[in-house]
């Protein structure tokens, strides 16, 4: 198999987007054009000559369009071996032209759903012709050429200008390898479609999960692992991936994973007081709520200053020279904002490996939507954790009630909770985090290090006391033994939010009254792996 010389083209686009050009580049090179309704009509009207299918086929189209290159003398061109003598005379018996080129993209399905068209006007943007004719020349790469995305058609006059009017195989292989992609893709938005918005299925029988790739990262989570960043097609929610880089080298994966943590968190205080999420290793390391931005970040910092280097930001306002200036006072990986201003901008400029990213908005953090993880031989899935509670929600179980500001309190470190790795403990009071203990194997230990850790940043801070001392405890599941208790009392709690459900709960409860502190179960737990 060698070079194949395109003498005869057939083209049918819903998107017009550099049709007259190629067109017009490939009628000048001397190859026929042959096309289909709308694409014909744009062809003339640029003065191309352009043979309609319906000439070819000898069929007008039909049903609205249904019908037009569902036909043999369509596909046989397409079809066709031509080193192939069977084939070779069934084309001469049938009068069967070659096709050389296809250029195809499909109905706007995507599009149609996005802007949430009736359901009938969404079935009638699901292509059947278009995916038939792909697949025929795409099988056929050895002798027919097949261009499915108008980014491709310079690289398509670039290859015929370069083999005198014809097409090599590498560049037909690659082509053809990019349109089974493109029609396997849309077929996913499609089963998807059907699967979730019009039956309801949570778990469909056959999952897909179509996806385009952005960009090819660096390297993985370490050097000698490869990665790359992909955006779903079909329905999927703004976040980190279409956020505005305005400065700063390229996210590395490990880039990308921390500040999609930073950014779902941050995304909780949306529409509330100034906060600001610090997270390190996928983890929050000090996050606050305060009257502004900057005594946000400070707060935040404080918590664990020694974590926050190197760390991701994130913050639910715009950001202000101020803030930005204080950031730029400690080695910042990202910075995530929904706006900033030219002060901000200008501070960060002056650090040149640090990233800005602008989002347009703060992602809903109780949004629906499937969580794939692989695992050997499979892939596990579950929905997005979106449970949430609210202070009517919580049972007070202790005899001592929790105060107005307590309760505060209990809600913020349970909100943070949420986020953090499991077993998770945080301690938090007045906006502020005391004192985080992620991804330990045990909650003690878990609770062990959110305390000492507090303990260490007040000392290092020259504080009279460690924030634990008054604060409220969080626990991401419930606390199985009363030792959970002589833990936040020895830190300083005063109060402790916990899902409840232990078998132990009575016990549990029991030391809570010894130690005079208030406790509320919120009946649901926030595992976090």
């Amino acid at each position: 198999m060698s070079d194949v010389t395109i003498r005869r083209a057939l083209l049918s686009v819903s998107d017009k987007t550099g049709l007259v050009d190629l067109a017009s580049r490939l009628a000048k090179g001397g190859v026929e054009l042959v096309s289909t309704g709308g694409t014909a009509r744009a062809l003339r009207d640029a003065g191309l000559p352009v043979l309609d299918v319906s000439d070819v086929t000898g069929f007008p189209e039909m049903m609205d369009g249904r019908v037009k290159t569902l036909h043999p003398l369509i596909h046989g061109g397409l079809l066709a071996v031509r080193d192939d003598e069977a084939h070779l005379a069934a084309m001469d018996a049938h009068d069967i032209g070659a096709i050389d080129l296809l250029v195809v993209n499909l109905y706007p399905f995507e599009a149609t759903v996005a802007r949430g068209a009736e359901r009938d006007e969404i079935i009638e943007n699901i292509d059947i012709g278009g995916p038939a004719m792909v697949r025929s020349a795409s099988k056929n790469h050895a002798f027919v050429s097949i261009v499915t995305d108008p980014a491709d058609y310079a690289t398509l006059l670039e290859e015929l200008a370069e083999h005198d009017g014809a097409t090599t195989l590498a560049f037909r292989r690659r082509m053809a390898a990019k349109a089974f992609a493109a029609t396997a893709a849309y077929d996913g938005m499609i089963s998807q479609w059907f699967a979730t918005a019009d039956q309801g299925q949570t778990f469909p029988d056959m999952l897909a999960l179509p996806a385009r790739r952005l960009a090819e990262l660096r390297y993985g989570e370490n050097p000698h692992q490869q990665a790359a960043l992909y955006t779903p097609l079909g329905a999927a929610a703004p976040g980190l991936a279409q956020a505005q880089q305005v400065q700063g080298k390229a996210l590395s994966y490990n880039n990308y994973n921390d500040a999609d943590a930073a950014l779902e968190l941050v995304a909780e205080f949306a529409g509330g007081e100034p906060a600001v999420v610090i997270v390190k290793h996928a983890n929050p390391c000090g996050v606050a709520q305060a009257a502004s931005l900057l005594d946000a970040w400070t707060a935040a910092l404080a918590c664990d200053p020694v974590s926050a280097f190197g760390g991701i930001v994130a913050v639910n306002r715009p950001l202000d020279g101020a803030t930005a200036q204080a950031i730029c006072q400690i080695f910042t990986e990202v910075v995530i904002a929904p706006a900033a201003d030219e002060e901000a901008r200008a501070a960060f400029a002056a650090k040149k490996n640090l990233r800005l990213l602008l989002v347009d908005e703060l992602p809903d953090p109780r949004r629906a939507g499937l969580l794939v993880k692989p695992i050997a031989g499979g892939l596990l899935a579950q929905t997005r954790d979106g449970g949430a509670i609210t202070a009517d929600d919580l049972q007070v179980v202790t005899e001592r009630a929790p105060t107005d500001q307590e309760l505060t309190d209990c809600l913020f470190a349970w909100t943070v909770a949420r986020h953090v790795k499991s077993n998770a403990i945080v301690y938090a009071k007045d906006g502020v985090t005391a004192g985080i203990g992620a991804g330990q194997m045990n909650r003690k230990d878990s609770s062990r290090i959110a305390a000492l850790r507090a303990a260490e940043m007040a000392e290092m801070a020259g504080w009279d006391q460690s924030r634990t001392i008054g604060s409220a405890m969080a626990s991401d599941a419930f606390l199985p033994f009363a030792d959970g208790i002589d833990m936040a009392v020895a830190a300083g709690a005063t109060a402790i939010i916990q899902p409840g459900g232990s078998i132990r709960d009575a016990e549990v409860i029991a030391a809570a009254n010894e130690a005079g502190i208030a406790m509320v179960f919120t009946g649901m737990r926030h595992f976090r792996h």
